[in-house]
């Protein structure tokens, strides 16, 4: 098993920043990706951002040149910056890591954008 315990996220301005970090533990060997899935009001899950332990990175079109995801394999930490925040950036976010044949999620943080 795999936890995965978020810390960041809060209410910020639109063009705000804020950084999201997560911390994964237990059973970390042989994680692969890691990342960061969010869930806006009334909408699905969707992709944020996701790296791979090779440091492959994958990001949503609607979060390029705007957040910033780096990974850190020793400190088995997955962190998120993210700048220029808009209103629909508004949603819980998923620390997220897949292991082997499994899927983890974090408890999820509140990131709300408003003015």
């Amino acid at each position: 098993q795999v936890q995965l315990v978020e810390s960041g996220g809060g209410l910020v301005q639109p063009g705000g920043s804020l950084r999201l970090s997560c911390l994964a533990s237990g059973s970390i060997r042989n994680i692969s990706a890691m990342g960061w899935f969010r869930q806006p009001p009334r909408k699905q899950r969707e992709l944020v951002a996701t790296i791979s332990n090779g440091g492959i990175i994958n990001y949503a079109d609607s979060v390029k040149g705007r957040f910033t995801i780096s990974r850190d394999n020793v400190k088995n930490t997955v962190t998120l910056q993210m700048n220029s925040l808009k209103f629909e950036d508004t949603a819980v976010y998923y620390c997220y890591a897949h292991r082997l044949w499994s899927d983890y999620w974090g408890q999820g943080t509140q990131v709300t954008v408003s003015s």
